[in-house]
């Protein structure tokens, strides 16, 4: 793979979580563009630094050696791939502390580095937190792939930091420069909030959680179909989100114990909320993490699971797949995954290369929901 080189270091970079063969590097134009950027403009190592959305940890390995830097992810993957980029670059694991997004910063920072994130919301969460954590005569930039790019995000920008100044393309990426002017400091939209009629629950939704503003209709296509009768089954909810999974589950199966599981971290956020909301002080156990990686092998009797079909921009089925290969590992000998999944994605014939029996349980025009045993 290809080295990221800009005056600041050359580094080898990986993503995560690692495959075989990986096709796609782990930092694009837009990290270099920011990085030669801010080499123009100089850094000490005083100057506080915060990097936000810094996928693989490319901007933050980087500039560890040269100024103080604090990174802030959405994603335990990303948190994952900056410390062991770190560890590749001849750094400490932990040379570079990392505030996950569902937790405050602590300022003032110089500069402020940000990769535009996919959801829009979680961008906007971020400004409006930055607003009082800005030294004098701090700098952001923003910098992103022009086709991922919307004008948008300059616009929150504006709102809630100050003057943007878009710079020239270069390798088909871009910087948005800007200046922070004194504001007054505006409230979050964040969280969200909707109601379910069946289970009738309300669910809270901080700004990077998948369908903030209402059910995502797979998730709604499952919800009559998930397994009763459980006893007290150890059950995951895998790709968590919100919790409703779990959520709906728990409340048709009282004796039986959950773990929930999401690589976000307002996801986690999320569901512990609403999990209290919905069961009180039922036990339950609720955390960020590479899926069920951390899973104790056979120990699992029953996996749910909507598996997401992207990662950041990057659309393909390898982390369901990765999903699945985790379920069977975590799950007892007739232990069951079950699965929502678009019926054009075939997942019923990728299931039956890992589980000796799949079955179809429902199915709408868009959907099917899938039942896997090992």
């Amino acid at each position: 793979m290809p080295l990221l080189t800009t005056p600041f270091a050359q580094l080898d970079l990986i993503r995560q979580p690692e495959q075989p063969d990986e096709p796609l590097q782990a930092f694009d134009a837009a990290d270099e563009y920011l990085l030669n950027h801010i080499a123009e403009q100089g850094v000490t190592l005083q100057t506080r630094v915060l990097v936000l959305n810094d996928s693989f940890g490319a901007l933050a390995t980087s500039l560890a050696p040269h100024a103080t830097v604090v990174s802030s992810t959405d994603s335990f993957l990303g948190a994952q791939a900056l410390g062991k980029n770190l560890v590749r670059n001849g750094l400490t694991y932990d040379a570079v502390p990392v505030v996950p997004a569902s937790e405050p910063l602590t300022g003032p920072f110089d500069w402020v580095l940000i990769r535009v994130p996919k959801t829009l919301a979680l961008l906007e969460e971020q400004l409006i937190r930055l607003q009082d954590q800005l030294a004098p005569n701090a700098k952001v930039v923003a910098a992103g792939m022009i086709k991922h790019l919307p004008r948008s995000a300059g616009e929150l920008m504006e709102e809630y930091i100050g003057p943007v100044q878009a710079s020239l393309a270069v390798k088909k990426a871009r910087l948005l420069l800007c200046t922070p002017e004194a504001k007054t400091v505006q409230p979050s939209p964040y969280p969200t909030r909707y109601t379910l009629d069946e289970p009738k629950i309300e669910l809270i939704n901080h700004a990077n959680v998948f369908c903030r503003d209402g059910l995502d209709i797979g998730t709604r296509a499952f919800l009559p179909y998930l397994p009763k009768g459980l006893g007290s089954a150890r059950v995951a909810d895998l790709g968590c989100g919100n919790g409703v999974l779990a959520i709906a589950s728990a409340l048709n199966n009282p004796d039986a114990h959950y773990t929930l599981v999401d690589e976000s971290f307002m996801a986690v956020q999320s569901a512990q909320e609403n999990w209290r909301l919905a069961l009180g002080e039922r036990p339950v156990v609720i955390h960020a993490g590479d899926g069920l990686a951390a899973q104790e092998p056979e120990s699992l009797d029953v996996v749910l699971c909507n598996p997401p079909f992207h990662q950041q921009q990057v659309v393909g089925d390898f982390l369901a797949w990765r999903m699945f290969q985790q379920a069977r590992s975590a799950l007892v000998t007739g232990g069951a995954l079950y699965i929502v999944g678009n019926r054009h994605l075939g997942y019923h014939s990728k299931l039956a290369r890992l589980f000796r029996g799949v079955e179809q349980v429902a199915a709408t025009p868009k959907f099917v929901i899938l039942k896997a045993r090992k």
